[in-house]
């Protein structure tokens, strides 16, 4: 019997995780192969405007919880519940696979708010505690911006699962990286230690068409792939000697395809090989009915020529100050869509 397109995508080293905790689409990828999933604000508002939540909402509203309140509830519910469904893959894995990751309060960057540095790292500390208590296979969002990179270690030495997201270059994965381990050691056992790292890849290839317009064809559209590529490598030399039982993985990120006319399989046939790919539902849909069939790719890079333009071309700095003004505002402003869609909510289930 032949295997589908996402078969195949597994069969080549991949670890096929789900960018939402829909139930519906929890359900369909797990059959199709999935092993985990993530949350984040935009995936929770979009399924509280589906309506099918109302009741849940409903009875959270008559309990008394605020907005937020409620909001969180309902975030840990989704998480929970797509957990228990990922969590056979956890223990066939012994602790490598099967993860749900939670984002926490992206409010905590907020601009409006301006909390400084130490303030944000001791509530990302707090919260992060907080919601992977009594998970086994919960991972906890924390962004690459100051704040988030200021809590790793304390986190890290606090046996929390980390997800580290909003990486878009070395620099942000050397900082986390380094600030994760240098808290694992000074847990009780490294026996459960994880963490992931994930690279925002279709974004670059956004900042580049917009700020690096003067790239060749050849180049523009591959700075994404190059990057995320060359961040792999790094992980996987830093922890080749490290001798954990677990592994410390990329987490290919932002998979979905941007530009017009590009093909839905572009980044999922990029890094198909190794480490993890996270992909919107319709990518993995699209994927699926492509009848495509996915071999190793991740350790393969473009023409000497191309990478040399790349490297020429695009100032890495520039595009971490621009891709990382831009991820922070994408990354609270969802959070006060939700808060504001449940107020609305309140009133109409009233």
């Amino acid at each position: 019997m032949s295997s589908t397109p996402l078969q195949s995508l597994i069969a080549s080293g991949t670890k096929l995780w789900l960018d939402s905790v829909d139930p519906d689409e929890v359900a369909q990828n797990r059959a199709w192969g999935a092993t985990g999933a993530t949350s984040n604000p935009i995936i929770v508002a979009d399924l509280v405007k589906t309506g099918r939540f109302d009741d849940m909402l409903a009875r959270q509203f008559r309990e008394g919880l605020n907005d937020a309140d409620a909001a969180w509830r309902t975030t840990d519910l989704l998480v929970r519940r797509a957990q228990e469904t990922f969590l056979p893959s956890w223990e066939k894995t012994r602790g490598d696979d099967g993860y749900v990751s939670f984002e926490l309060d992206p409010l905590l960057e907020d601009p409006g708010v301006n909390l400084a540095v130490p303030e944000q790292a001791a509530r990302y500390v707090a919260l992060g505690n907080q919601w992977s208590a009594n998970h086994r296979n919960r991972m906890i969002k924390v962004p690459a911006t100051p704040g988030g990179l200021a809590a790793l270690e304390e986190l890290a030495a606090a046996g929390v699962t980390l997800n580290v997201t909003l990486v878009f270059t070395p620099r942000q994965y050397v900082a986390a990286r380094d600030a994760i381990w240098r808290g694992a050691p000074r847990r009780r056992s490294l026996d459960g230690f994880k963490s992931v790292y994930s690279i925002f890849v279709s974004r670059v290839d956004v900042y580049t068409e917009q700020h690096v317009p003067e790239l060749s064809p050849a180049a523009q559209g591959q700075v994404g792939i190059v990057n995320a590529k060359e961040i792999w490598r790094m992980n996987q030399q830093f922890w080749s000697d490290k001798r954990l039982p677990l592994r410390q993985e990329i987490v290919f990120a932002s998979t979905g395809v941007k530009k017009k006319g590009d093909p839905p399989w572009k980044y999922v046939e990029a890094f198909a090989g190794s480490d993890i790919e996270t992909n919107p539902p319709a990518t993995n849909a699209e994927v699926q009915a492509s009848g495509r069939t996915f071999t190793r790719q991740v350790d393969k890079l473009p023409p000497a020529e191309v990478l040399a333009e790349v490297r020429a071309k695009v100032d890495v700095q520039k595009m971490e100050d621009v891709l990382m003004e831009e991820g922070i505002k994408k990354f609270a402003d969802p959070q006060k869509a939700l808060l504001k869609l449940l107020a609305e909510k309140r009133a109409s289930l009233r």
